[in-house]
């Protein structure tokens, strides 16, 4: 059950690709069973906002969670129930602090802008490399447009704080960073491994360098 970018981005940039949704439903279900199996906390009623189609979403969770006496998944549920809508502000007041007490894994060069000279800003916040003023996280706003724009490092693209699947991160790396061209584009695993006299012809050059063999017809 993991939230972190690097979580999201290691589901949706894998193949096949696990959507948002589905990462959601995931988690959901994560939670659901460490409240009941951890914390031994007997849920009799659960209330849950849709994501997709309803229907398929609550029968999933009743298939998970036969135990459960009243399951209901509807749309816009936050408005509707007051259970739901306390949720939603929990999950963003915790996701606005875990983003405010964030540990930077990479760079410790240091960089402050001028907008930042005059905050209280902490000696882990002065030692990245990047602004801090990433904004909301939505694509609209002017602070985390000009964060996605300043913090691009053409080679290594971007922190492990960004989520590589997110579109607006992608549009700024085809955009800025450098062109990868991968020296095996076009081969397939069956290819790779062809043992066709000579041994090398036609094979790609990864397959070539690691002096892979095959060991049989695939």
């Amino acid at each position: 059950m993991g939230g972190s970018p690097q979580d999201l981005s290691s589901s949706m940039l894998s193949r096949p690709p696990t959507n948002l949704n589905v990462c959601a439903q995931q988690a959901t279900v994560g939670l659901i069973k460490l409240v009941m199996n951890k914390l031994q906390i007997t849920i009799s009623e659960l209330y849950v906002d849709a994501l997709g189609p309803p229907a398929a979403y609550q029968k999933y969770l009743k298939e998970c969670f036969p135990e459960i006496d009243k399951i209901s998944v509807e749309t816009k549920a936050d408005a509707k129930y007051k259970i739901v809508g306390a949720a939603s502000v929990a999950a963003k007041v915790t996701r606005d602090a875990w983003i405010d007490g964030w540990v930077w894994e990479e760079g410790r060069k240091g960089k402050v802008t001028g907008e930042e000279e005059a905050m209280e800003v902490d000696e882990e916040e002065l030692s990245v490399p990047w602004s801090n003023q990433f904004g909301s996280g939505y694509p609209s706003d002017p602070k985390t447009k000009a964060w996605v724009e300043s913090t691009l490092d053409p080679t290594f693209g971007y922190p492990s704080f960004s989520r590589f699947s997110w579109a607006t991160i992608k549009v700024q790396l085809d955009k800025s960073a450098h062109k990868v061209q991968w020296i095996d584009d076009g081969h397939t695993i069956a290819k790779a491994f062809e043992s066709i006299k000579p041994i090398d012809k036609g094979r790609c050059a990864v397959a070539k360098d690691l002096a892979m063999r095959s060991v049989g017809s695939l």
